[in-house]
């Protein structure tokens, strides 16, 4: 790829064409931040040795993005890379002497593929269910599920939420677990945007009972409890940072860094494949959801895997009813299912 070609491709992908006076200030202050960026990963690699191994891929993804917001500033500027690349050669060899004619660990290289963005930004939908998965460990594509205070909530404490589908309550009844009321009771709404959009969850997969037990291997790394412990920390991870940023109230990006760390934390898995904006889209639609549900106490939410969509509509009076039938009968079939236990201890 020569400098044009690369200068073309990263123009594209500016999302400030329409303003350019705000175009030029965010690349000249991307271009100040990004330099920054690689000045501390150096001085990390300086300070602390060996330990940063991913130093090459941090330092190709640093100097990646100085390369793109020069691109920018230039094309704003109305100048070509490939004239700024010979003029300074030009202007170099002018002053100094020419030293070694080879980089010191430069490796041959094929031509650099240019990956195109789907035309419907985030691509088709996902499945990580194969033909071999059993129907009944499969995701289902559509989803409904009914999110409503359990019926045995405290009085004169936050109600503690029940998610239910079908004649299923999933799992035990969720507070907020923390000293300020901030409303994570709800918080099994991001599992479902990570099921709608990313087609991936093993939180919900555990919930739904459609862990891929046919396949051992992929039951214990993709169903286990190390991934369903990544998406909570995920979740918990971003919900705090959300906290800090109005809860996405009107954001239409998501912070870069959450998005690297979430595709960082998941690069081992079968949702590794899944991008940025993948991610974003999940967290945002996943916030949207959330603070509906949290406004209004309870509602149904729709996941539609087919269509990468998370819909939230008001609860009917008999949904509200069914609800409560739905979570009395699993709450006395645990009571029934601790009696037996502990009789069955008590006869030995």
């Amino acid at each position: 790829m020569d400098f044009d070609e690369y200068q073309s491709e990263a123009w594209a992908y500016d999302q400030n064409q329409e303003d350019p006076e705000r175009a030029l200030t965010i690349a000249l202050l991307g271009l100040g931040g990004e330099v920054g960026t690689l000045q501390t990963n150096q001085k990390k690699i300086v300070r602390d040795g060996s330990i940063h191994r991913d130093h090459h891929t941090v330092a190709v993804e640093d100097l990646g993005d100085i390369l793109w917001y020069v691109a920018d500033t230039a094309t704003w500027l109305g100048v070509r890379l490939d004239e700024v690349a010979s003029a300074n050669l030009s202007k170099i060899a002018s002053r100094w002497p020419r030293q070694a004619s080879t980089l010191p660990t430069a490796q041959p290289r094929g031509p650099v593929r240019v990956p195109t963005a789907p035309v419907d930004r985030i691509g088709p939908a996902r499945s990580f269910d194969t033909r071999d998965t059993p129907e009944t460990q499969r995701l289902p594509r559509q989803l409904e599920v009914l999110i409503a205070p359990s019926p045995h909530s405290i009085e004169g404490q936050p109600p503690r939420v029940v998610p239910v589908s079908g004649e299923r309550a999933c799992g035990d009844p969720l507070g907020d677990n923390a000293y300020d009321e901030d409303g994570y009771r709800y918080h099994d709404v991001f599992h479902l945007a990570h099921l709608a959009i990313l087609g991936w969850s093993p939180v919900m997969r555990a919930l739904l009972k459609r862990k891929r037990k046919a396949n051992p291997r992929v039951d214990d790394v993709e169903d286990g409890g190390r991934a369903i412990a990544i998406e909570e920390g995920l979740s918990a991870f971003v919900f705090e940072a959300a906290g800090r940023a109005s809860y996405f109230a009107g954001a239409t990006v998501v912070d870069s860094e959450i998005l690297r760390l979430c595709r960082r934390m998941t690069a081992n898995l079968e949702v590794g494949v899944c991008t940025e904006m993948e991610w974003e889209k999940a967290i945002l639609d996943g916030f949207r959801a959330w603070r509906a549900v949290h406004e209004h106490g309870d509602a149904a939410v729709l996941c539609d895997l087919d269509a990468r969509t998370l819909t939230v509509r008001p609860l009917t009076d008999a949904e509200r009813r069914h609800h409560t039938h739905v979570c009395e009968r699993a709450i006395a079939e645990k009571d029934m299912s601790k009696r037996l236990g502990d009789q069955q201890a008590a006869s030995v």
